[in-house]
Formats: structure tokens, C-alpha cells, sequence
């Protein structure tokens, strides 16, 4: 949940409190990731876990509309190094099935030109195949699950365009953070959610990311949380519970220039009928 601190990105506070306490532990993992770590030991119905960050974004340069068509060959050259095996593989979420060939041909995904324009190309193009539909998918669904319905949420576009990458030999990552919303960009993302693009490596650029939910390629509005080969890497929360019990998972979020107060019951997730079944339903196991 900590912003990374690098790049055009600073992060300048951060705080992260349990409820129930918890004495709270963190590492670094194998992709720079900031991971902490806690146990609650005693009974509870309710755990709240709250994140809060101060980030300094600043605007990175313009990305020129081309780069030169050799490209396409020192990126085979770095490839070939091995240094970016993980993310030119299959991974958990990513996999050439034939549902992700056939959108391949359909929006006529090879090589040609330059591997900035093309990426720019897919960005649109997914934009444009893919409705933005909330609660169409899970954290968990397979892309041919969005591939099939033609829509889905900024993960399954973020996996798509991952795997197209992927396919014609394009060095390409899963990003996880927020997006901060402003009435006049008209996002299609959900403005109290966490967001998910694409970063892919280009020969001198670096890592670029790019948003195929709302056609954007990455900037001073898109905060990085964490990177991985897929969502599978970097889910915001992720243990187990023991005992008969039941668990829903609910969350809000808050983006908001640092001037302004956040009120803390702005963020704070909502009882629910669902979370209260779900709690309910634990006591009656708990008595048997």
C-alpha cells in the first residue's frame, strides 16, 4: 500500500494503522515493493486496515509520437540478456489463449513502425473494444472472462494489453495505485477505487506507462503503488483467518490535492446488507 518512491514520484509521508492494533512489520520484495506484515492474534469481527500518504508528483517529459523503428531490435537485444524474462513471460494471469489470439488479429496487433506508436495504437484500441463495466469481473477472473464479454474494470484491460505486449516480444509490467480524478479528464475509472495500468520498457525511454482504461498514457495523475508481473504480484491485501467465519472484503479511497482536509469517514468503507449477513453468519458458526 506505500507509494513507491522514485522517478517523478516522491513520497513524502507515509502511515499505515490496524484495527485491532497490531505491531506491524514491513520488507522489501523482489520488485522494490514496500510489504508489511502483521498478525492479529485475538478474536474480532472487524479489521480495518488504513493507509495514508503524502505524494509529490512531478510531470515527466513529453513523449516524442515515434521512436526509431530500430528499436524493434535493441529491444530483441535486451530480451535476449535475460534482465526481462519475467516480464516477456507467461505469468499467472497472463497466458496467449486463443481468445487473446483472435483480439490479436482483430486489432491487427504485430510489428510494424515503432514500438511507441504501436503501444499507443493498443492503448486506444483497447479503450475502444472494452466497456468499463464494474462488477463484471472478480480480482480473480481470467482474461478470456473479459475477452468474451467485451468489458470489464482497469485490471482485466491491464492484463489484455499486458499480454498483447507480451506476445510480440515487448518488455511489459502490471502497475497498481490511484489515479487522481478531475471532473474535466472525463476518466472512465471509478474515482474511489484503486487503479491498474501498463508499464513497458522502450529502448532509451525506459519504463512508460500506459492506461488503457481511459486511453492515457501515465503521468502526474497516476500515483504507483507497486509493480509485478501481474495482479497476482501486488493485491493490496492479501492473508488468512482461522476459525469458522465468514470475511467480505470492502474499501474506499481518496485522492486529493495535499491543501485539502480528508475526512476520514469519507474513506472509511460502509456497512453494507452483505457485510452484515456475512457477520451474522459468523456468529451462528461460532455458537454451533
Amino acid at each position: 500500500m506505500t507509494p513507491r518512491n522514485e522517478g517523478f514520484q516522491r513520497l513524502i509521508e507515509f502511515h499505515l494503522t490496524t484495527a485491532p492494533y497490531a505491531r506491524v512489520n514491513h520488507y522489501c520484495d523482489w520488485l522494490g515493493n514496500e510489504v508489511y506484515h502483521f498478525d492479529v492474534a485475538s478474536s474480532h469481527r472487524q479489521l480495518l486496515i488504513i493507509a495514508e500518504a503524502i505524494v509529490q508528483l512531478a510531470s515527466p517529459p513529453p513523449l516524442p509520437e515515434r521512436i526509431d523503428r530500430a528499436a524493434w531490435k535493441a529491444l530483441d537485444e535486451l530480451v535476449a540478456t535475460g534482465a526481462f524474462w519475467d516480464f516477456v513471460m507467461p505469468s499467472h494471469f497472463i497466458h496467449h489463449t486463443p481468445a487473446l489470439l483472435e483480439l490479436a488479429r482483430e486489432l491487427g496487433v504485430e510489428r510494424r513502425s515503432d514500438p511507441l506508436s504501436l503501444l499507443r495504437e493498443l492503448t486506444w484500441q483497447i479503450s475502444q473494444t472494452f466497456a468499463y463495466a464494474p462488477q463484471t469481473t472478480r480480482v480473480d477472473s481470467p482474461i478470456d472472462e473479459a475477452l468474451h464479454a467485451r468489458q470489464g474494470v482497469c485490471q482485466d484491460f491491464a492484463h489484455i494489453m499486458i499480454a498483447l505486449g507480451r506476445l510480440i516480444g515487448i518488455p511489459c509490467r502490471y502497475v497498481s495505485g490511484y489515479l487522481f480524478h478531475r471532473t474535466e479528464d472525463h476518466d472512465r475509472s471509478e474515482e474511489d477505487a484503486t487503479h491498474a495500468w501498463v508499464e513497458a520498457f522502450l529502448p532509451e525511454l525506459g519504463w512508460i506507462g500506459f492506461d488503457p482504461t481511459n486511453n492515457l498514457i501515465a503521468g502526474e495523475r497516476h500515483i504507483r503503488v507497486a509493480v509485478g508481473r501481474d495482479y497476482a504480484d501486488v493485491p493490496p491485501t492479501r492473508g488468512i483467518y482461522r476459525g469458522a467465519a465468514s470475511s467480505q472484503l470492502e474499501v474506499g479511497v481518496k485522492v486529493v490535492p495535499a491543501a485539502i482536509h480528508i475526512d476520514e469517514q469519507e474513506v472509511m468503507p460502509q456497512v453494507t446488507s452483505a457485510s452484515v449477513q456475512a457477520e451474522l453468519l459468523a456468529q451462528q458458526q461460532q455458537q454451533q
